[in-house]
């Protein structure tokens, strides 16, 4: 029988498809890998905005976790919107009784649209709980300016790296301008890395999540880092220029396998 690398997600439900845990199938499958999905929140949502959201019972993800973890072997995990505190106090829990594995984290704040999806206890307590556990963090600019507690991406970052014990801080280009976008790997050691991409018009929902999980696809079957990131910007610009128009809003990345990787 053939056998795939498992990646457990934890994330919302987007019921458009464009984002949350469906994006998070979709990507980890195309990356050669198996989803392990734990749904952490329901949202009202579509391809505009997050209308609302309400968290799962920490009770029932905790069960699930170890269910799973008895059953399976996980190879990485990723994280998307995580719903209240109580959720990521118990997914900081089950990771620490376990080795340390790969984590993906993506800190979903607010949709494209701007609906919030995080208040400030959940970010207080990922910060002192999944921050320091993380291989990386994802964050777009307004997240790295609202985590980082500071407008100037360098002093944001620094705090998240110093302060915050993150190991390493991936943050993506898309919100910026200009023909190109950068996305800047910094460690907390020194060492950095820039990406530059075609920067393609518009908005699209659920590029983050998009990205996020096929890093941690890739680090599931055995990728470092770096190349895991390079071989996930490539599957994220393929999925934005054959994106998909859904509903009224922003179109969603079209999350098929492409030969090009």
């Amino acid at each position: 029988m053939m056998k795939k690398p498992a990646v457990l997600v934890v994330a919302g439900l987007d019921p458009s498809g464009g984002a949350g845990i469906q994006a998070d199938i979709q990507a980890i499958t195309a990356l050669g890998a198996h989803p392990l999905p734990v749904i952490s929140c329901l949202t009202v949502q579509d391809t505009r905005d997050v209308h609302a959201s309400e968290a799962v019972d920490p009770e029932l993800i905790k069960r699930q976790l170890d269910c799973l973890n008895d059953d399976i072997e996980i190879a990485a995990i990723k994280t998307g919107a995580l719903g209240q505190s109580a959720i990521v106090t118990a997914l900081a829990d089950f990771l620490r009784r376990r080795p340390p594995l790969p984590l993906i984290l993506d800190p979903v704040i607010r949709a494209t649209g701007g609906g919030q999806l995080a208040d400030e206890a959940l970010i207080e307590t990922l910060r002192s709980t999944l921050f320091p556990l993380a291989e990386l963090l994802t964050p777009n600019g307004p997240e790295l300016a609202r985590l980082g507690n500071a407008d100037d991406p360098r002093e944001a970052a620094d705090r998240l790296l110093r302060r915050d014990k993150v190991s390493a801080l991936l943050t993506t280009g898309g919100h910026g301008g200009g023909d190109l976008l950068t996305n800047r790997l910094e460690y907390r050691d020194g060492r950095s890395r820039e990406w530059q991409l075609r920067r393609l018009p518009g908005e699209y929902h659920g590029t983050g999540c998009t990205f996020a999980s096929a890093i941690a696809a890739r680090r599931a079957c055995g990728d470092d880092l770096e190349t895991a990131i390079s071989r996930a910007q490539r599957y994220v610009s393929e999925t934005l220029t054959y994106a998909l128009s859904v509903g009224k809003g922003h179109p969603i990345p079209h999350r098929i396998a492409y030969d090009t990787l």
